[in-house]
């Protein structure tokens, strides 16, 4: 199913289903992917979603209707756009406590144990569908219906960077202190979003995801090796895949 739809007078909506599954994902990978080899003149740059592409653009270089065209064109050459393998990337979480303050209610609300809880979601390989809401939030797809929880009744006024919550059938990970509604059960020491680091976000569309459940020792472990500047990329087990 694909269309284009103008968003204003500067992006398309670039249309690819309807409904959020692996086929319609990797769609909207290969469109990245062609997006960013083809350097359409005018384009500044693409957003993806679950199931579409916004593709924004300066309307004093190209007009919508030569963009489409260009889109048109492109969409000719799309099957032949290889996927690169996605990374795995394992991310170390310490559960519940002053990291998790949600871990318990969400395990009563499900009928599970806390440590039940841990085990479910921790056993999954998430899909990194898109990016949104903050600088580096995930939003991943995946999560077992049987850990699934509706958002808090009273969102809070901030939430830590690295909290891991549940929303729905939804997980993420915030990246810096924000406001939010989602069931925060952990915390991560890894760092999502830095401005200064290159590339500042950590995570994009396409990856894959595991959580790695950490005691508070490790937790604060990781937090004094990073506070010194150590490289824990290549001596920890969270990224497993730097390609």
């Amino acid at each position: 199913m694909l269309s284009f739809h103008p968003i204003g007078d500067q992006a398309v909506r670039i249309r690819l289903g309807d409904r959020i599954e692996p086929s319609v994902h990797d769609r909207v990978r290969q469109w990245c992917r062609a997006l960013e080899r083809q350097s359409i003149p005018g384009v500044i740059e693409w957003v993806p979603s679950y199931t579409a592409v916004t593709v924004l653009y300066r309307p004093g270089e190209v007009t919508y209707r030569q963009l489409v065209q260009s889109l048109e064109r492109l969409a000719e050459q799309l099957d032949e756009e290889p996927l690169p393998q996605p990374r795995m990337i394992s991310l170390p979480v310490c559960y519940g406590g002053e990291y998790g303050p949600d871990l318990e209610s969400l395990a009563e609300w499900c009928g599970k144990t806390p440590e039940e809880v841990i085990r479910i979601h921790s056993s999954v390989e998430y899909v990194v569908y898109m990016m949104g809401f903050a600088p580096g939030f995930p939003y991943l797809g995946g999560l077992p219906k049987e850990i699934a929880a509706p958002r808090l009744a009273t969102p809070r006024s901030s939430v830590p960077a690295g909290s891991v919550g549940i929303a729905g059938e939804q997980t993420g990970v915030y990246p810096i202190a924000t406001p939010g509604g989602w069931r925060i059960i952990g915390r991560t020491p890894i760092p999502l979003y830095d401005p200064i680091r290159n590339p500042p976000v950590l995570l994009k569309a396409g990856d894959r995801l595991r959580f790695r459940p950490v005691d508070r020792t490790e937790y604060l472990s990781i937090t004094e090796a990073l506070e010194k500047g150590e490289d824990v990329w290549n001596t920890g087990e969270w990224l497993m895949d730097k390609t």
